[in-house]
């Protein structure tokens, strides 16, 4: 699993805007860039979308005023499907990125099997990752979401 202090792994992941499918190197998204990454098990889901992805959209002027370049929240999902939930979410000021075959997840060692709900999925969690470093990492326990919020990565900074 990855730890403060590591790299990213190498990886690409997907968004579709208004000019069309996307598909961004992970080293380059964060090459000379302080970026916070969460992490969401899926679009469209209770505490994802009631949340954890509002608090990021709430929070998203504060977090860039600390210095931060991007937010971008990623889900094991389709491009389709985070383009919608990010519009329905006003979601405007994040990249929502999909990892639609969780292989960035499993690079960072962070998936979940989550059987009949969806497979496998990404754990909850927050990250801040400065010029591909990750400089904090809070993962959050099975069922909880108190560690990766908007608000603890605020404070974080």
């Amino acid at each position: 699993m990855i730890k403060q202090g590591q790299k990213l792994p190498e990886g690409s992941l997907a968004q579709l805007t208004k000019d069309g499918m996307v598909n961004h190197d992970v080293a380059e998204l964060f090459a000379g860039k302080k970026g916070v990454l969460f992490a969401v098990p899926g679009a469209f889901t209770p505490t994802c979308s009631e949340s954890h992805l509002p608090g990021f959209v709430v929070f998203a002027d504060q977090l860039k005023a600390k210095g931060v370049d991007f937010i971008a929240c990623v889900s094991v999902n389709d491009a389709f499907v985070m383009k919608a939930w990010g519009e329905a979410q006003n979601a405007s000021e994040l990249m929502m990125l999909a990892d639609g075959d969780a292989s960035f997840t499993k690079a960072l060692g962070l998936e979940m099997d989550t059987a009949a709900f969806g497979g496998v999925r990404s754990q909850r969690y927050a990250m801040v990752v400065d010029d591909g470093v990750v400089t904090t990492l809070n993962i959050e326990a099975p069922k909880s979401f108190e560690v990766s919020t908007a608000e603890a990565i605020l404070v974080s900074l």
